[in-house]
C-alpha cells in the first residue's frame, strides 16, 4: 500500500498489514523511530495490522498506546494487557490547518486535551519529526522544540534519535461516532 514506509518489511491484503519480523520497541536507535513511524502511518490510514514486538523498552511504554498493541510482547505479559486494554482507534491524532497542527489526546482515561502547535519553530519541528530524526541532526531551536514535545508525550526520543507520535487520521472506521 502506498503511503507506508519501506522501513519495515511488510505485506499488504486489502486493509490488513501483516509485519514479517518483530518490531525493535528496545529504544535503542533508529530502529524503534522506524518502527514507531510505521505503527503510527499504519493507525493514520486505518489498516489493521499484525506484527511482534522485540526488546525491552528503555523508555516508558504507556506513549505508545494509541497504536495497534502487538500480538506478543517479551516479558512484558501485563504491559501487553494493558496495552490491549486501553487501546482504541482515535485516542491520539493531528489534524492539520493553515499555518498549526492542532493535536486531540485522550490517552489517559476520563481525560482529554486539545493543543495548538502553531509557533513556527514548534510547528516545523512537529513537521520534520514526522520522520524518524537523530537528536544530533537538530539546530538548538529543533532540540528544544523536540524537548517540548517529548515533555508533552507527543514525540518518542530515545536512543539519540525522535519521531513524533500523534498520527493523521486520514481513514475513520465507520461509524466514527463510535470514537
Amino acid at each position: 500500500m502506498s503511503g507506508l514506509p519501506a522501513a519495515v518489511p511488510h505485506r499488504t491484503a486489502g486493509r490488513r498489514v501483516e509485519v514479517a519480523e518483530p518490531l525493535d520497541l528496545g529504544g535503542q536507535g533508529r530502529a524503534t523511530a522506524e518502527a514507531v513511524r510505521f505503527l503510527r502511518e499504519c493507525q493514520g490510514l486505518g489498516l489493521r495490522v499484525s506484527w511482534r514486538a522485540a526488546g525491552q523498552p528503555s523508555y516508558d511504554l504507556r506513549a505508545l498506546r494509541h497504536l495497534p498493541p502487538p500480538a506478543e510482547l517479551p516479558g512484558g505479559e501485563v504491559e501487553l494487557a494493558a496495552w490491549r486494554d486501553g487501546y482504541a482507534h482515535g485516542t491520539l491524532y493531528h489534524r492539520r490547518g493553515p499555518g498549526f497542527v492542532t493535536v486531540m489526546d485522550r490517552r489517559e482515561p476520563g481525560t482529554a486535551a486539545r493543543l495548538t502547535l502553531d509557533h513556527p519553530g514548534l510547528l516545523a519541528a512537529f513537521d520534520l519529526l514526522l520522520d524518524p530524526t537523530p537528536l544530533d541532526a537538530l539546530d538548538a531551536t529543533g532540540r528544544e522544540a523536540a524537548d517540548l514535545l517529548a515533555a508533552e508525550r507527543l514525540a518518542l526520543v530515545s536512543g539519540g534519535w525522535v519521531v513524533a507520535l500523534p498520527p493523521r487520521i486520514r481513514r475513520w472506521p465507520v461509524p466514527c461516532t463510535a470514537i
